[in-house]
């Protein structure tokens, strides 16, 4: 399969095919993007979260020092929580500013997981169209004087290789999305681990001054 062929497919389905490498590289980026960042975010997570659980009390000045190391992570926002309004000592109110940094920050555990999701839905639509088109242009070779039926039946096979790549397409984004998804569930999970255990810092740090 030479390129001078799959250049003569991806006219068969009326350049549709072209727009499918397209989509595949698009794909391709938010994957790996995604992969690299979520990945970095859950390891960088952990560290914070068990230096934030060996702690006995707020320790304002150690929170600083970590959030300040992983200023690019989304956990830091938490830990700064407390060292941006240390005159809180009301639980409830200490729980809702650390619940305002969640939710600010959440939407960077999933960008661009969206383009997955309708690639999934899109791709394999786009494959039909260009299927459709490769055969209506097969059945209009049947116009010809002296078509062999091979041509119709070469050209239907042909135009069914658009299905095919948005199969493939939509697999490989269904199957990274559902993973991503659930990495970036877990992420949210041990961000709100963190609060829960600064929270509980707070209550113990009250109680020992009550």
């Amino acid at each position: 399969m030479d390129l001078n062929y799959l250049v003569h497919i991806a006219a068969v389905s009326g350049g549709i095919l072209y727009l499918m490498f397209i989509i595949l590289l698009v794909s391709l980026y938010v994957i790996i993007d995604r992969l690299w960042y979520l990945h970095k975010v859950y390891k960088e997570g952990l560290e914070i979260g068990r230096a934030v659980a060996q702690m006995t009390k707020l320790d304002r000045t150690e929170l600083a020092r970590i959030a300040e190391e992983k200023a690019d992570m989304p956990q830091a926002a938490l830990i700064q929580v407390p060292v941006n309004y240390p005159d809180i000592k009301d639980p409830t109110e200490f729980a809702e500013r650390i619940e305002e940094a969640i939710m600010t920050n959440a939407p960077k555990t999933d960008r661009g997981l969206w383009v997955l999701d309708t690639l999934v839905t899109m791709a394999p639509l786009l494959g039909l169209l260009g299927t459709i088109i490769g055969i209506f242009q097969s059945f209009q070779v049947l116009g010809n004087p002296g078509t062999a039926p091979t041509a119709v039946t070469g050209g239907v096979a042909e135009a069914l290789v658009a299905t095919a790549a948005g199969l493939f397409i939509a697999i490989l984004a269904m199957i990274f999305y559902n993973g991503l998804t659930n990495r970036a569930r877990i992420v949210l999970h041990h961000m709100e681990t963190i609060k829960a255990i600064l929270v509980n810092r707070l209550r113990a740090e009250t109680a020992r001054r009550s």
